[in-house]
């Protein structure tokens, strides 16, 4: 019974607490939350555009390539198959490793190329977003704001935080396609 009474008392203190914590969240504040899709910030940017179609040009330009080395490589190897039957395997066995090692090198040397791209996508892309912060910092002083969070965190909000359209198209005037956007120096850090 004892506990019955003590459970009650609980459920009625958890019941007129409610009221008021409920009233604390609803408090208004002076301080505005926004949120931005960083990735959409990017890409929808004339920055951004500029970067993709550069991008696929070149990753166009290596997957050419690589029809053409494959094509060279599979030429090669139906020359070293040819030529297999006529030789002894003392001799043919230097030809075949050449081969192979002229082989995984190719791939090596164009897996290179394809990390490269990558890392030119995230150097353009770490660019675009040290470019940008002064321009978020105009936006969020616009509106009173004391952060801006990722979308992507952000388990639920009004869409009237997302400011992500409103950045780009200020980008877009500020940064144009980004040519003269120049990295900053390594060590700072926009805390």
């Amino acid at each position: 019974m004892r506990r019955a009474v003590q459970g009650i008392g609980l459920a009625l203190g958890l019941l007129c607490a409610a009221p008021m914590a409920a009233q604390d969240l609803r408090t208004p504040t002076n301080t505005a939350i926004l949120t931005i899709d960083s990735d959409r910030l990017f890409l929808n940017s004339d920055f951004g555009k500029r970067v993709a179609r550069e991008i696929e040009a070149s990753g166009n330009e290596l997957a050419a390539e690589n029809r053409r080395i494959e094509a060279e490589l599979a030429e090669a190897e139906q020359d070293l198959t040819d030529r297999r039957a006529s030789m002894t395997p003392e001799a043919f066995r230097p030809l075949a490793d050449a081969f192979d090692t002229r082989v995984q090198e190719t791939r090596q040397a164009q897996a290179a190329k394809s990390r490269n791209l990558n890392a030119l996508l995230d150097q353009e892309r770490e660019i675009f977003l040290s470019a940008a912060v002064p321009v978020l910092q105009e936006l969020m002083a616009e509106v009173g704001a004391a952060v801006i969070l990722e979308r992507r965190t952000v388990f639920i909000s009004s869409n009237s935080s997302d400011i992500t359209s409103a950045a780009i198209a200020r980008l877009n005037t500020k940064l144009g396609e980004g040519e003269n956007v120049t990295p900053a120096p390594q060590g700072d850090s926009q805390d």
